[in-house]
């Protein structure tokens, strides 16, 4: 990738001059987060962006699911379509893999110290609370490959916070296998949610009403004779839909998801894949 120079602040500036270097952008909104899907796009209805884990016929103009959405295209990124959400941006992120690249995202000043000592010298972009190291070279991304430490390329986005310094390197196979070590102790994601308005208590803390729920979703998954990855996501996104942004999952809920799933044959990356896909469509925050 060549290295971007003369960024300007504007979010959409900014898009369309790492579109022109062929790093695909997209906005985020407010927490980081990408835009929600559009009204013809909930739920997945449309069958998700044709790039996306689980192929699908979306062709909607608006910057709906997720990463799946960052794009290239200059016309599509300075189209109308688009044009509300970079006027309510708070940022912008990019696909890494799009761009043939993975980010190393390192949360803490304990985990860039261990990057220093354990990967080759690349490019480097501070963030927030920590750094992004930048190789060429695209993987399958995973978050939680050791503590404060975020494999972010393929199926996933990152905040683009500037072009960063130093030398990009080949991505090197001890970034690789670090996603190897954690699938092997693969654990079901939690979910980041708001609080209800009002501080009122969530109403499908229901002891009855979640637990059907959960078992009607294993049962689906049990019941899957064919397409089981695809049954599998579909049955995440819908308890994230109906679960997601209440507060209501806990990991004994995901992981009985996630053993029924891996009883079908089903491996713990796919199952992690799915969850996190299901996440990102749904515009929900995992931690």
């Amino acid at each position: 990738m060549t290295q971007l120079t003369d960024i300007r602040r504007d979010h959409l500036a900014t898009a369309l001059s790492l579109a022109a270097h062929g790093v695909p952008p997209m906005p985020l909104r407010a927490g980081k987060m990408p835009f929600g899907n559009c009204p013809t796009c909930a739920r997945n209805a449309c069958g998700g962006r044709p790039n996306m884990k689980i192929p699908g016929p979306c062709a909607c103009p608006q910057p709906c699911h997720g990463w799946a959405a960052a794009t290239t295209n200059p016309h599509v990124i300075n189209s109308t379509s688009w044009a509300r959400a970079w006027r309510e941006a708070a940022g912008v992120a990019y696909h890494p893999g799009g761009a043939g690249l993975t980010v190393v995202d390192l949360d803490n000043e304990a985990a860039i110290v261990w990057a220093r000592a354990s990967l080759p010298a690349t490019r480097i972009v501070p963030t927030t609370r920590g750094e992004h190291w930048l190789y060429q070279g695209a993987m399958q991304g995973a978050n939680g490959v050791r503590t404060g430490v975020d494999i972010k390329s393929t199926m996933a986005y990152a905040r683009y916070l500037g072009p960063g310094t130093g030398t990009m390197t080949a991505l090197p196979d001890a970034v690789r296998a670090l996603t190897v070590k954690a699938s092997a102790s693969t654990r079901p994601t939690s979910v980041a949610v708001p609080a209800l308005a009002g501080g009122g208590q969530c109403p499908h803390r229901t002891p009855t009403y979640l637990d059907r729920g959960i078992a009607m979703a294993v049962q689906r998954i049990t019941e899957a004779r064919i397409a089981v990855h695809a049954t599998v996501y579909r049955t995440f996104l819908a308890v994230l839909s109906a679960h997601g942004r209440c507060g209501c999952l806990t990991d004994a809920h995901t992981a009985r998801l996630f053993t029924a799933a891996q009883a079908k044959g089903e491996s713990a990356r796919h199952c992690t894949d799915a969850w996190t896909n299901a996440l990102t469509t749904l515009g929900l925050q995992h931690v």
